[in-house]
């Protein structure tokens, strides 16, 4: 199968409210429609996770950024620019994504994703795209495809075949978050 295919076929499962796994700018992401309320309880449910813990979304550009958060602060554009690994901030002020994926302070996890799949995924779907990682919560995150569990692979609605062989160290992103009021505080560096 070609990347293209593969991607072809994970945007139609993606638009049809479906869940599906596959490699991002860090670790392997379960992922769905971040405008989709239905399915981001779907992955909810596969990671046995509480929904009171917001997930990451990745998303293809500055543009496509803005599109879900009401005020975007110019700190946040340093950040982006000076980061010399994968990088999520912590916005306030989400919009445009379903309710149950926003924290409880309305803020939102957003990373604009580099890598060369997630990024193309990201554009074809034209939306935010959910990435938490590809384990039940609690466990190791899935650095590679052959880390991840069968019971995460046997749960989600498609998984996806490029970069499967890949066998090297990847670790999360740093998560930076920022309010409003100027605040600055690193989750996890």
């Amino acid at each position: 199968m070609t990347q293209e295919e593969d991607i072809r076929k994970a945007v139609e499962v993606l638009k049809s409210g479906g869940v599906i796994l596959y490699p991002t700018d860090t670790v392997w992401g379960i992922g769905c429609d971040a405008t989709n309320e239905e399915a981001v309880s779907k992955v909810y449910k596969i990671k046995r996770r509480d929904d009171s813990k917001a997930l990451i979304c990745l998303v293809d550009s500055d543009a496509r950024l803005q599109k879900y958060v009401r005020d975007v602060p110019p700190v946040a554009w340093d950040i982006l620019d000076l980061a010399t690994k994968p990088t999520t901030i912590i916005l306030d002020g989400a919009c445009n994504l379903a309710p149950n994926l926003i924290a409880e302070d309305g803020s939102i996890a957003l990373r604009i994703t580099q890598e060369k799949f997630s990024h193309e995924l990201c554009y074809r779907f034209q939306k935010a795209l959910v990435s938490t990682s590809a384990n039940i919560s609690g466990e190791p995150a899935a650095s590679n495809y052959s880390d991840i569990s069968p019971e995460i692979l046997e749960a989600v609605d498609y998984v996806c075949w490029s970069r499967r062989q890949e066998h090297k160290p990847h670790t999360p992103s740093s998560i930076i978050k920022l309010s409003q009021d100027g605040t600055v505080k690193i989750i996890r560096k």
